[in-house]
């Protein structure tokens, strides 16, 4: 299949596919495109940038293509799940873009605004529900929402849900649906415990991995550099005076310290705006739409709005602080090397941080930094299998050091004996215990 007529997609999606330019669909939306539309369940493990979002979007929408049923009040006839306002905003916009020749509802259910106008666009029932798992659950609680009439699920970026405990939430909301649906899992990582939820919630799941999981995009050139806490901010000053540096994401590991940082830019001259999950909605939006456009060059983030970045033109990562998640790392440096482009990323390793990088090592599979854990493994020769050629060679060298000697006992032996035959004086310890205890000589009992 090289092209998106082979993937049984109907008229109207094909023509909006055209009309937004794409022309070859990615390896993730080549396999998974048509397993959806076997109405299999499946587990899609795809870097990030390989074009997930429309690997499930675009099938949902031939399915209403196909499919035109009553649409009960409250209810919804498939379900789309995500981590972030952001992320949930950005599969919304996918969803208007490749509906484009079709009438679509899908109204965006998120945190961090009011729920009004979420509970108005849902009462005469949509098709397409965008939701993060909290703000959705409290509308089902709220008995504004229903779920019974909903045979689509998908779970996108199913690791970072679980990492920001939406667990208990996802498992409440997997078990409003009908047991008879299609569930899908799409992430760029797929953790041990993504795997326990599907064997739960899925029956017999295709698993579709276009790329080894956890494995940074090619594209994206990374260092790593020894940087002590105290002189960071000069060496991210260093960084983005370079005139290659166009749009830089800056990841720091808390909301707090993303302020500190975009402060201090802005005094040294690098306009800079921050984005975490203390800013609302509004404010979110605002900063997103202005680094998009070009007016800030500078964003930075924390961990929880970094798949809501998805602009193609960002030219530099820069980690100023390792993240304490390994996982998390190929995130971060995703939001570069978009869409096709090459991307760089850098990373600041201070002493105490070294851990989250042997962790990251050991995820990626990769050495990033010279004399890392990882890479002083790697030059360590290997130890021979046998001992038989060791033992020989201890032995001769042995023998050869006692017949320079005159075959004298070593100096362990001598001790040992000299120790054997010697009986304490007075009731005092012998020399190797006074030598223990610091004593330079043996005392007498008439000393």
């Amino acid at each position: 299949m090289t092209n998106f007529q082979d993937l049984g997609l109907a008229d109207p999606i094909l023509k909006a596919v055209n009309t937004a330019g794409y022309r070859t669909p990615t390896p993730i939306q080549r396999d998974v495109i048509p397993a959806i539309n076997a109405g299999k369940d499946v587990i899609g493990i795809a870097q990030t940038g390989t074009g997930k979002t429309a690997s499930f979007v675009l099938p949902i929408l031939n399915k209403i293509a196909g499919t035109r049923k009553k649409i009960w009040p409250k209810t919804c006839g498939a379900l789309i799940l995500t981590p972030t306002r952001e992320l949930a905003q950005q599969i919304a916009e996918g969803i208007k873009t490749y509906s484009t020749f079709m009438k679509v509802s899908a109204p965006v259910i998120v945190g961090g605004v009011s729920s009004k106008p979420q509970i108005k666009a849902c009462a005469r029932g949509v098709d397409i529900i965008v939701a993060t798992p909290g703000r959705l659950l409290d509308l089902i609680e709220a008995d504004a929402i229903r779920l019974d009439q909903t045979f689509q699920v998908i779970a996108d970026e199913a690791d970072q849900m679980m990492d920001m405990g939406f667990l208990p939430a996802i498992r409440k909301i997997m078990q409003a649906l009908p047991k008879k649906r299609q569930t899908v899992l799409l992430s760029a990582t797929m953790p041990p415990k993504i795997r326990s939820l599907a064997k739960d919630f899925m029956y017999k799941p295709t698993e579709i991995s276009v790329a080894p999981a956890s494995k940074p995009i090619d594209r994206i050139t990374q260092t790593v550099k020894r940087v002590e806490k105290a002189a960071k901010k000069a060496a991210l000053l260093e960084i983005l005076s370079d005139k290659d540096v166009s749009k830089t994401v800056v990841f720091t590991r808390t909301k707090h310290g993303a302020n500190k940082l975009a402060v201090y830019l802005d005094k040294a001259g690098y306009p800079a705006l921050a984005i975490h999950g203390n800013k609302s909605q509004s404010q979110r939006e605002k900063s997103l739409a202005s680094f998009r456009a070009g007016k800030t060059k500078i964003l930075v983030a924390t961990d929880i709005a970094a798949r809501g970045i998805d602009i193609d033109d960002v030219s530099h990562v820069v980690n100023f602080e390792l993240p304490n998640v390994a996982e998390s790392y190929v995130h971060r440096i995703g939001r570069t090397a978009r869409a096709g482009r090459n991307g760089i990323a850098i990373s600041f390793c201070d002493p105490s941080e070294m851990e989250y990088l042997r962790d990251i090592e050991k995820l990626t599979g990769q050495s990033l930094l010279p004399g890392s854990p990882r890479e002083t493994q790697k030059r360590r020769k290997p130890r021979p299998s046998g001992n038989s050629g060791k033992k020989k060679n201890s032995a001769a060298l042995r023998k050869a050091r006692a017949n320079q000697k005159g075959k004298q006992p070593s100096k362990h032996k001598a001790r040992k004996n000299q120790q054997k035959t010697r009986k304490p004086e007075g009731g005092m310890p012998n020399d190797g215990l006074m030598r223990t205890l610091g004593k330079s000589k043996p005392q007498s009992a008439a000393a």
